[in-house]
């Protein structure tokens, strides 16, 4: 994908970044130049950090890696396409189609392809709502906008600071959690779907972290018939939603 897209989400200079933070803008992380002790730069850390928004210190070779007017001085921010949501939100969302809820939770998936493709598949197999961690995490970029194929506009995404938190809300209201890996204990194609579902993918290399299976009702698993172990995590999250959609469906 060609630089300006990749770029086309980022805010950069002091000032800039100050007006992003003031007009509430969608901010999904700062990134601050380490060691630089300049005042401006400390205040707008702060604010962010009070808006719970990430900050990222790094060398300003990255910096200067990530910026396109070659003037960040010190500062760039990564900006969301669009608005978050809440979980409350999606809940609302099932209960106005009068349909159980459909949950998908992204528990660290940093690639915004993969990102990009699971919301694309959620949004088509009728999920109410993704939910991704502020950190470790793609954020709503460009590129996962691009990469949604436009599902992402269509689509509620909460982003939250703790999963294992998040997947305690949804226990509570009531629903059914399965998490994804190849050990897992519950077949793929004899798993009940038919309650309100969420649905937990873990990330590209490690899978879900141990408080999250831990979190979990239940640990799903994909037939395997190939030499190969395992799937990308996009591909892997297609399968499963469709089958909580087939037997949603009957």
């Amino acid at each position: 994908m060609p630089d300006n897209e990749i770029k086309n989400e980022i805010v950069e200079g002091r000032n800039a970044v100050i007006e992003a933070l003031r007009a509430g803008r969608a901010i999904d992380k700062i990134f601050i130049a380490k060691g630089d002790v300049d005042k401006t730069l400390g205040h707008i850390a702060s604010k962010a950090r009070d808006k719970g928004i990430v900050v990222v210190e790094c060398d300003r070779k990255k910096l200067d890696f990530m910026s396109q007017t070659h003037a960040h001085q010190g500062v760039i921010a990564l900006c969301a396409v669009r608005e978050y949501c809440t979980v409350e939100d999606i809940f609302a969302v099932a209960e106005e189609r009068g349909e159980k809820p459909f949950v998908i939770v992204c528990d660290e998936i940093s690639d915004p392809h993969n990102l990009g493709a699971i919301i694309r598949s959620a949004e088509c197999a009728g999920a109410h709502g993704v939910i991704i961690p502020k950190r470790r995490s793609a954020g709503l970029t460009a590129i996962v906008d691009k990469s949604s194929a436009g599902a992402a506009e269509h689509m509620a995404i909460a982003r939250v600071p703790n999963i294992p938190a998040a997947i305690k809300e949804l226990k509570d209201r009531g629903l059914w959690v399965y998490g994804t890996a190849a050990d897992g204990q519950s077949d793929l194609w004899h798993t009940d779907f038919t309650g309100s579902v969420a649905l937990v993918i873990g990330s590209e290399g490690d899978g879900m972290g141990r408080l999250v299976r831990e979190s979990c009702d239940f640990i799903v698993s994909l037939p395997m018939k190939g030499q190969v172990s395992s799937l990308n995590a996009s591909a892997a999250a297609a399968i499963v939603m469709y089958e909580v959609l087939r037997q949603r469906s009957v």
